[in-house]
């Protein structure tokens, strides 16, 4: 039969691991490890132990009181009603404060105080979450590089909530919070600002985000292709090539004349996946600061062609007389 490997077939276990010594001063891990089997068609099979420490447990309970603030404002918007509140849950929001408060932060609680607070308490459990991955990559003796694609993304929350409403004067600019609310705001304002598609820092997020969807097939299917070498062992075969790579690299070269190394392709992937965010967040920050309609702009710098005049001469009957 032909070689697949699209799941787990086989989940080795050995002893429960509980993990590198925690250097001093480090809480405890918390939670008994376990197995369980469903986890292993994806992944390791062992949940836990988990380490929280300081500053997860800090992020968890701000980001718990942010949930519980957006969740309860909901559910007070359909009279407290359970029922409503399922039914009409991807409709329902919590919105900021109108224009006329500005960037003020003495707004009455029913129209954007509560959008606020909760925002506060969101900013903070966000930051120190990144801090958290940031101080556990220190301490286990790895590379930064998950805390700054981390930041990445960071950043663009930071422009749609933070700097953007700040330049442009008024909380009412910042995202509201629901399903279907925060969709469409995103469409409210491309539209109000001339089409974002003629942004292109717009478009060259859309080409990272592309690219980063294609990068991870590609990536993804060739190691699955050659695990039967044990190309899954990735590492071993950064620092000593074998057949694995040697066929994927092989593969490549014959399908578009160039192929990535082992090592080489997780970098790709990274910058892709890093600059989606940071050139989607420079766009979105330029939107209604810098240019109003980004159509105009487009035809101004050339990217955009002026729509043909497909009817001319076009007489109003009720007006008689000759076309112009």
């Amino acid at each position: 039969m032909e070689y697949q490997n699209i799941f787990t077939q086989i989940q080795v276990r050995g002893p429960l691991e509980a993990g590198v010594e925690l250097p001093r001063g480090n809480d405890e891990r918390t939670g008994k490890p376990f197995f369980n089997w469903l986890a292993g068609w994806f992944g390791n099979a062992q949940i836990g132990p988990i380490y929280l420490g300081f500053l997860g447990t800090a992020s968890l309970i701000t980001g718990t009181v942010w949930f519980v603030m957006v969740g309860f404002n909901m559910l007070a918007s359909v009279g407290w009603d359970p029922l409503q509140f399922i039914r009409q849950l991807f409709w329902l929001a919590l919105e900021p404060p109108p224009a006329k408060y500005g960037l003020s932060l003495f707004v009455p609680l029913n129209e954007g105080g509560w959008y606020l607070i909760a925002s506060a308490f969101l900013l903070v459990s966000v930051l120190l979450w990144w801090a958290r991955v940031y101080t556990r990559a220190r301490q286990l003796g790895l590379g930064t590089h998950v805390a700054w694609a981390f930041a990445a993304a960071i950043w663009l929350f930071l422009v749609l909530g933070l700097f953007r409403p700040i330049l442009m004067g008024s909380w009412a600019e910042a995202v509201p919070y629901g399903i279907f609310p925060h969709l469409d705001w995103t469409a409210a304002l491309s539209i109000r600002y001339g089409n974002l598609y003629y942004n292109p820092f717009h478009a060259l997020s859309i080409v990272f985000l592309y690219g980063s969807v294609l990068l991870f097939a590609m990536h993804g299917a060739t190691i699955l292709a050659v695990t039967r070498y044990g190309g899954e062992r990735e590492l071993e075969q950064i620092t000593d090539r074998g057949t694995a790579s040697e066929r994927a690299a092989l593969f490549w070269r014959w399908t578009m004349g160039f192929n990535a190394t082992m090592e080489s392709v997780h970098r790709w992937a990274w910058w892709f996946a890093v600059l989606t965010p940071i050139t989607g967040g420079i766009g979105i920050l330029l939107t209604g600061t810098v240019v109003d309609n980004w159509y105009l702009w487009g035809i101004k710098h050339g990217i955009v062609a002026p729509l043909p005049d497909l009817w001319p001469g076009v007489v109003d009957p009720a007006m008689g007389g000759s076309g112009q």
